[in-house]
């Protein structure tokens, strides 16, 4: 069976089982692995970079945020680029930026190149990330391809599992600096393995130019915003200068969408915003990734700084969110069939929200089991029934042949909601200065943050109930019916796969 033309003509599709099958796997998934990881492992190394490096809240903060702000800027851009130019040309240009960058952070004298480097970083997750999927999709026949994105997202899954415990355990038992150098062998297994067998694939037809104008506006907009809280938390949230940037943020914002309207072939096409369903489960998204994403950051950093834990225990509190979701999504899946979206979009984000609550009594003296473990269960199992059914609401809310699109908007619309998130944590908490080296002040801000976080899940809850509806119940053109879905942009085509959590 032949599929969609590459270089040379027309590519033979991959059937399931066969050995050049499970090397395009493996390559997908190790190169997955890669940027979804590094959007977790980092948070458990940052207290003792901290300590080496001699880096303040602020800097802190950057180390998390250059990479989060250069890859939600740009992984919609990433997905056009592999579509015109090859998705594995772009893939192996990701991967090798990637590596390239962690390599800077792991040999990184100081905070400023660690930070520039985390920025590199995100530039090759944004390359490298729809381009896997895509790949999957193109490589594989229509008979096949459901089950190798199962695969992927199931092996991916266990990586997510580990991955953490293993960032602290390394943290422990050699430096932080480990947590970046370890991605090289990885990197060129994904290297050699992709040159070896993965076939090459475009979109169909030469498309247009990608919208890099677009991107740069959105990237100088979301670092704009960035910076202006990170400031704020310094210099108070009434200053002249976090004023400015955030106000310059949002005009950067405003020049975005027109200019969107006028592209030829716009990263965010402006008739999206019609879409009530999409826009209205994309908010729900924002809400509540940026809690997830503020909650996440302030954790790790408690567990060890405010309560005492090791890095290996922190890398273990966020297991039971993992296992869950892979034990349960499906599940979840089939229960949407005959419940609707709104139903388990209202109960997940209220669960969720108990959860985060429930962690605000981390300190000094805390229980491992009883105040980290069983409300990180509880957050787990509210995702667990929230995060399918909205990816699956999002890839409904618009015809099947823009699924992709869709997917790549709803995982820039979340990274977007955790970045601002984390760069707001030092201004919600009262962590200015040295705040995040201090267990006192650490363990008082992670009240105020899993309080907020909770609030905004909260309000994710309510929007949906208050507003969603089945997508086939929405005007415009005929909708699929949603199906089991993986978290935002663990979608087979090139939109995007979604944050790891």
């Amino acid at each position: 069976m032949t599929g969609p033309a590459g270089p040379g003509g027309p590519q033979e599709l991959l059937s399931w089982g066969r050995p050049r099958a499970r090397w395009v796997l493996a390559a997908t998934v190790l190169g997955s692995a890669l940027s979804f990881l590094d959007a977790t492992v980092v948070n458990i190394a940052l207290p003792s970079l901290g300590a080496d490096l001699g880096a303040g809240t602020a800097a802190l903060t950057w180390v998390v945020n250059a990479y989060a702000l250069t890859l939600a800027a740009l992984v919609l851009l990433g997905g056009a680029l592999g579509d015109r130019y090859g998705r594995r040309r772009i893939y192996l240009l990701g991967v090798t930026v990637f590596a390239a960058s962690s390599a800077l952070c792991g040999l990184a004298p100081d905070v400023t190149v660690l930070v520039l480097a985390r920025a590199a970083q995100g530039v090759g997750g944004a390359l490298l990330t729809p381009a896997g999927l895509a790949i999957l999709q193109a490589s594989f026949a229509p008979a096949d391809r459901a089950r190798a994105i199962g695969a992927w997202s199931g092996l991916t899954g266990v990586a997510a599992a580990v991955g953490p415990f293993v960032g602290g355990w390394l943290v422990q038992v050699a430096s932080w600096r480990w947590v970046f150098l370890i991605n090289l062998p990885l990197a060129l297994a994904v290297v050699v393995i992709s040159r070896r067998c993965v076939p090459e694939s475009r979109g169909p037809g030469p498309g247009a130019r990608p919208d890099v104008p677009g991107s740069a506006l959105l990237a100088l907009a979301l670092g704009a915003l960035t910076y202006g809280l990170t400031t704020a938390a310094e210099a108070g949230p009434g200053a002249p200068v976090p004023v400015g940037l955030l106000a310059g943020g949002l005009l950067l914002l405003a020049g975005f969408l027109l200019w969107e309207r006028r592209a030829p072939a716009p990263v965010l096409p402006p008739g999206l915003l019609g879409e009530r369903l999409f826009v209205v489960v994309n908010l729900a998204t924002f809400l509540v990734y940026a809690a997830l994403g503020a909650l996440f950051f302030a954790l790790v950093v408690t567990l060890q700084v405010g309560a005492g834990f090791s890095p290996p225990a922190a890398g273990l509190a966020l297991l039971p969110v993992t296992v869950l979701m892979l034990l349960f999504s499906s599940r979840v899946g089939a229960l949407m069939r005959r419940t609707g979206p709104r139903v388990l979009l209202t109960a997940g984000p209220l669960l969720a929200a108990a959860g985060a609550a429930l962690l605000g009594r981390l300190g000094p003296g805390a229980g491992y089991v009883l105040d980290v473990l069983v409300p990180v269960t509880v957050l787990g199992a509210g995702l667990t029934l929230l995060v399918t059914p909205l990816t699956a609401t999002v890839l409904a809310a618009l015809p099947e042949g823009r699924a992709g699109l869709a997917s790549g908007v709803n995982n820039a619309v979340a990274r977007t909601g955790g970045l601002l998130a984390v760069a707001a944590v030092p201004l919600v908490g009262g962590l200015e200065g040295g705040g995040l080296t201090d267990p006192q002040r650490v363990g008082e801000a992670f009240a105020v943050v899993g309080r907020v976080c909770a609030g905004l899940l909260l309000a994710a809850g309510l929007l949906s109930a208050l507003l969603v509806r089945s997508p086939g119940a929405e005007s415009g053109p005929a909708r699929g019916g949603p199906a089991p879905a993986q978290p935002p942009g663990k979608s087979g085509r090139s939109g995007g796969s979604g944050p790891s959590y």
